[in-house]
């Protein structure tokens, strides 16, 4: 697993059945707060999927490099991933960490 502020990826062996390619998408997330976006520094680094609200990457080339302004790079190699963002417990509630 990998880990880049709020967003987490682990890898899977496949993208699930009914995915669709998200054309021309770069951007994993948005910061809510700040605006930043972690993303693929090279788009054609990498495809995004979605499925029933899920988001998927497949790392085509031997790598992919995933940056955001406030955090390290992380290089994933070519694979295919699972992305989300993380979710935080507070009492009385669930929620998404803000990043």
């Amino acid at each position: 697993m990998w880990r880049q502020g709020d967003v987490l990826m682990a890898k899977v062996d496949a993208l699930p059945e009914g995915a669709e390619l998200q054309s021309g998408r770069a951007t994993l997330f948005m910061g809510e707060i700040t605006g930043h976006a972690h993303r693929l520094e090279v788009p054609e680094s990498a495809e995004l999927w979605e499925c029933n609200g899920v988001l998927y990457m497949k790392v085509v080339a031997k790598s992919a490099n995933i940056v955001h302004e406030e955090h390290k790079s992380i290089t994933l190699a070519e694979g295919i991933y699972r992305v989300w963002r993380q979710r935080e417990y507070t009492p009385g509630d669930i929620r998404n960490v803000m990043d």
